[in-house]
């Protein structure tokens, strides 16, 4: 991959952000993913590459765009793997909440785990966890693990979990262990990531959500030099099907963080809408919009934060539209 393909899926996740978070706080969680998805699906026309959405919207006749399969680019490039949520967090928007962000990331062809529509239990924590923890271990033998690992107590430690009812063994068993606990409502992707920053204040995720979220947050992490595994929840007979479709023959088999994003190039980028623990999210002053952006490679381990100030007045007719200017 190019290194300036990365400054344009900045611009296409900027694009995203600043189409959805017109709606931030208004209750209108739909309303908000379809101006992100809008946005960020007619930006992916002016990037040259040959691009395939393996991590969208849904299925082709689930989705109007960014579904499965569906072509991005103009052709002119390498030809990529594509996963995108254009809001990662779509509660998160409609609520006004922190944490909201834009995502896309993109991997030479054959790269990302084109994980199903399922659950998937998940570990995530920066590089000093990196082929230490394990998700064979209990949480309490991962924080011990870690907390060496990091020169710090378990006491010292911050586990962060979705805020779900079928979490609260974990939590329960986390807190017992003397380490704090940091509870989401959603958007368990930034979560994810955040244990890779040793400034943002967590260090170790655990827990169940998304198969999809998973990929993106392995491929973040990736870029970073941290450490991701997943193992996927099968609830059903189709989805026992769906696995032995991606050559997954024991269920139980622990993805690492290769398997969700290959070993190749990725590149990762995200942009805040509303204000979070890694970025701060779209504000508006007239005909002027801020953004800030973070967006990483993995094969070079740079990772740039990129903050811009949009005259919207000077956009396009038609990228005013998108954005609801």
């Amino acid at each position: 991959m190019e290194r300036e393909l990365a400054l344009e899926f900045v611009r296409v996740t900027e694009a995203a952000a600043l189409a959805s978070a017109r709606l931030m706080g208004r209750g209108l969680k739909d309303e908000a993913d379809q101006a992100a998805v809008q946005a960020m699906r007619a930006m992916f026309d002016t990037v040259s590459m040959d691009g395939e959405v393996v991590i969208g919207e849904g299925e082709m006749d689930e989705a109007p765009m960014l579904y499965i399969g569906e072509k991005l680019g103009n052709k002119n490039g390498p030809r990529l793997d594509v996963a995108v949520d254009p809001v990662e967090g779509t509660n998160l928007v409609a609520k006004g909440l922190p944490n909201a962000i834009a995502v896309v990331a993109v991997a030479p062809k054959g790269n990302l785990l084109h994980a199903p529509d399922m659950y998937m239990e998940k570990l995530a924590t920066g590089p000093l966890g990196k082929g230490k923890v394990s998700l064979d271990k209990s949480p309490t033998e991962n924080l011990e693990i870690l907390a060496k690992a990091m020169n710090k107590r378990v006491q010292d430690l911050v586990a962060v979990i979705l805020d779900r009812p079928r979490h609260q063994k974990i939590i329960e068993e986390v807190r017992k262990a003397g380490a704090r606990v940091k509870l989401i409502s959603d958007g368990d992707v930034a979560a994810a990531i955040a244990t890779g920053y040793p400034s943002s204040g967590v260090d170790i995720l655990f827990g169940i959500g998304g198969a999809p979220e998973g990929v993106l947050a392995a491929a973040a992490l990736r870029c970073l030099g941290g450490e991701m595994q997943g193992r996927l929840v099968v609830d059903d007979e189709s989805q026992l099907e769906r696995l032995k479709e991606m050559n997954i023959t024991d269920p139980n088999k622990i993805l690492n963080i290769y398997d969700l994003a290959g070993r190749d190039d990725v590149i990762f980028a995200a942009t805040g809408i509303t204000d979070g623990d890694l970025l701060k999210g779209v504000r508006f002053m007239g005909n002027i919009a801020y953004t800030e952006s973070v967006v990483m490679r993995a094969q070079t381990g740079t990772i740039r934060t990129v903050f811009a100030q949009h005259c919207l007045d000077k956009k396009p007719k038609v990228y005013q539209k998108l954005i609801g200017y």
